[in-house]
């Protein structure tokens, strides 16, 4: 039995739940947390989840220009439990309901006022891998503004953070699927294994086509991407059927499978509505646990305690 949780961000203040919240509390941002068991059969290959029937609420006061606590990945790194808030830039140590900040993200090469886009995070070497979305910030129709997306952040045990260019992989990744800008790819997940010493990637957004923020809801894709440490071997995997309303937000090999297993949630945001489901398979692209819903809200991280 392994535990697992997944979490999910919200951009209402506390002060929306309720009249019972006093005002001092009003500018507090909140990010749910949901816990449960999962239960794998190494003979059969078989899996399934229970989930606890409490959520965690985890908040904090830090905003950048009026909105905060959007957390969008989890990771355990040096003992302990870590996430990241993609509008200020703040990671976030969690021990049980409470929420420290413990490092801030500047975007791009680092020398920048704005909060970087966290939305990937791993461990390699002993140290914290966290990648952005990987593609070109442009204006809703496409425009390009800047690069600053395509950089990651590698941070200490101590906090110490570099920003590290990663234009030529982020390029490399898309042309494995045959994609030059401005088409683009959108991730919201990746991992470093050290067993196979291959980096994997579940983009979230595939498409050939200029970026365009309504049709985007739709550019789903369903591959598992994996490279070696130089990004210059990289293996496309189908993985189940292509739906365009659900991408990969997150996701973690299975601890006991020696990196075989993946358990990823996919999400649905779509005119408004969102969804969240959880599936399994393996790097092969073999689905052992097939798509299952698990609430009609968007989490973004998923990591096994």
């Amino acid at each position: 039995m392994k535990r697992v949780r997944i979490q999910r961000w919200n951009k209402q203040t506390m002060s929306y739940l309720g009249d019972w919240r006093s005002l001092d509390k009003k500018n507090l941002w909140y990010s749910i947390m949901k816990t449960g068991s999962l239960f794998w059969n190494p003979s059969t290959n078989s899996l399934s989840i229970i989930w606890d029937d409490r959520n965690q609420m985890l908040t904090s006061s830090l905003t950048m220009k009026g909105r905060g606590m959007e957390l969008s990945e989890l990771v355990t790194f040096d003992g302990h439990l870590l996430s990241f808030d993609d509008r200020t830039g703040v990671v976030y140590i969690i021990e049980g309901e409470e929420a420290y900040p413990w490092v801030i993200l500047m975007d791009g090469n680092g020398k920048n006022t704005k909060g970087f886009k966290s939305e990937w995070a791993t461990v390699k070497d002993e140290y914290l891998y966290v990648g952005s979305m990987g593609k070109e910030w442009t204006t809703p129709s496409g425009e390009f503004q800047h690069n600053n997306p395509l950089w990651i952040k590698i941070i200490s045990p101590c906090g110490e953070v570099q920003s590290s260019n990663w234009i030529s992989n982020y390029k490399r990744l898309r042309q494995a699927l045959d994609i030059e800008y401005p088409g683009y790819m959108i991730h919201e997940s990746g991992a470093w294994s050290d067993i196979h010493k291959s980096w994997f990637f579940l983009p979230r957004r595939c498409s050939r086509e200029r970026y365009n923020e309504t049709k985007d809801e739709t550019m789903s894709c369903n591959v598992l991407l994996t490279t070696d440490e130089n990004f210059v071997d990289i293996k496309v995997t189908k993985v189940g059927t292509l739906l365009p309303l659900r991408g990969f937000s997150s996701f973690k090999f299975l601890p006991g499978s020696q990196d075989s297993i993946i358990v990823a949630l996919k999400t649905e945001e779509y005119q408004g509505q969102t969804a969240t489901y959880i599936v399994a398979f393996t790097i092969t692209g073999t689905i052992i646990m097939p798509e299952t819903k698990v609430i009609d809200k968007k989490f973004e991280g998923l990591e096994f305690i």
